[in-house]
């Protein structure tokens, strides 16, 4: 009797270090690989209306999918594609192609996590079984030494514990070769935006979808560029590709292993520099670990309004059309227009961007947190649920490390970190008559100084929405 295991890919879309493809292929005498497009993702709408998978996000997955399919196909097999409920497409194949496991790598936030309950159920009714495996972290679990449940809640703390305790797992090699799946079966056709509703993205993104692009992303920015060895110098920048890894879209859907780009970043520093930029790129590793634990031990919580915190939650406003003075970048602030305009036309945001825009809508225009939260869900082609609602409690206030409201003036960061008015000329061409780091003084600029650069605010650009007399 050949026994068969079907590979359920979720957020692990790659071949190598991928786990629950390694455990599959010792295990049985042939592997089916699986994607589902699951409906209740990819078409609904979050609690407050927006996308919850946007075009940008969605037409990168759709490439990771395509890539991936690519890599199964040339190791002699094939990627089948639903789209549907996932719970019960897995069940089905599962059932008609007599397989006796579902593989798959382990999700910890609760919407992921109901699914694959569900779906243990139903295999469990046939004598099925799913098998679990670890693939998003750094760190395996089990390796921590401290239970889930009494992760420090302070990021300081776990990083010190595990660096000094835990070592990271040598990543898993890629297969040779895949058993050609049941002729019976029919592949699938990926879909296309228009499937989802959506209209064809007709410029060219900023981002290449899939494991191909995330590995050559990776050599890129250690082998060909050393771009790694000036991370800390660089990374609070705002304009460009060469200012950071560019690896989080790629983390997010899981064509790159942390572990692989750990890996990588060992062979580098052995063979060529070693340095605080090479550490601190590690260390961003170790702070998506740190969500994604976190995110496990308070659960929902994070999705709420007073987070973590057991404080008596603030009163938040709500307003949409306050909202949405941020979200389209009508704001009258340059640092935070010219990031929310880079958003959203590119689904990508430096993190220096994000902090910035984050504070200005909870602390200057004190909307509530969740809808910048969701906004950033539906937008974001790097959105990771641990990460993002993880960052939006800290900023508010609500998260680890509490402490009254993160706030950032916008004026002098604008300043400091696009010194020469680079980023904000990019994307706000209509101010490119305020030279250098200047443009950042606009929503504290005199009468005089306005009519010097022929500026009339309410017409050639917007009001500042709030202003700070700290800004001056």
């Amino acid at each position: 009797m050949i026994n068969k295991a079907i590979v359920w890919f979720r957020n692990d879309l790659r071949v190598h270090d991928n786990e629950a493809l390694s455990e599959a292929l010792r295990m049985a005498d042939e592997v089916i690989p699986v994607f589902v497009f699951d409906e209740r993702v990819f078409g609904p709408k979050t609690p407050f209306g927006f996308d919850k998978t946007g075009v940008k996000r969605t037409q990168f997955i759709i490439e990771c999918v395509t890539d991936l399919r690519k890599s199964i196909e040339n190791l002699g097999s094939d990627l089948i594609v639903r789209t549907g409920i996932t719970e019960d497409i897995i069940f089905d194949i599962s059932t008609q192609l007599k397989a006796s496991w579902v593989f798959c790598n382990r999700e910890r936030t609760s919407e992921e996590v109901a699914v694959q309950d569900a779906l243990e159920q139903k295999l469990w009714t046939q004598g099925m079984e799913m098998r679990y495996s670890r693939g998003k972290m750094l760190y395996y679990t089990s390796d921590l030494p401290f239970p889930i449940t009494h992760t420090p809640d302070t990021f300081t703390s776990f990083r010190k514990e595990v660096e000094k305790y835990v070592p990271v797992r040598v990543p898993l090699p890629s297969p040779i070769s895949l058993a050609t799946i049941d002729k019976s079966i029919e592949t699938g056709d990926i879909p296309s935006l228009l499937d989802f509703g959506f209209e064809e993205i007709t410029a060219t993104p900023r981002f290449r979808g899939g494991e191909s692009a995330a590995l050559a992303q990776l050599e890129y920015y250690l082998w060909k560029s050393d771009n790694v060895a000036r991370y800390k110098k660089t990374r609070n920048k705002m304009l460009g590709w060469d200012y950071s890894s560019k690896l989080s879209p790629y983390l997010a859907q899981g064509c790159i292993s942390p572990k692989t780009i750990y890996d990588e970043i060992k062979k580098y520093e052995s063979q060529r520099t070693k340095n605080d930029s090479t550490y601190w790129l590690i260390f961003e590793l170790l702070w998506r670990d740190y969500f994604r634990l976190i995110a496990k031990k308070y659960g929902d919580k994070i999705f709420v309004s007073n987070g973590i915190s057991e404080e008596e939650a603030r009163e938040w406003s709500t307003d949409r059309a306050l909202f949405n003075i941020w979200a389209q970048a009508r704001t009258g602030v340059p640092m935070i227009d010219a990031n929310m305009r880079e958003l959203n036309t590119t689904g990508f945001m430096s993190n220096r961007g994000r902090q910035n825009v984050a504070s200005f809508l909870v602390n200057d225009m004190k909307v509530h947190w969740l809808l910048g939260a969701e906004y950033f869900e539906s937008m974001l082609i790097d959105y990771d649920p641990c990460s993002n609602y993880g960052n939006w409690n800290y900023i508010a206030g609500v998260g680890v490390d509490p402490r009254p409201g993160r706030w950032f003036n916008v004026v002098h960061q604008g300043k400091r970190y696009d010194s020469k008015g680079e980023h904000a000329h990019h994307w706000l061409p209509e101010l490119d008559v305020i030279s250098g780091s200047k443009v950042h003084d606009l929503p504290i600029m005199s009468m005089a100084d306005l009519k010097e650069y022929n500026i009339i605010l309410g017409k050639d650009y917007p009001k500042a929405v709030v202003t700070d007399r700290r800004w001056g």
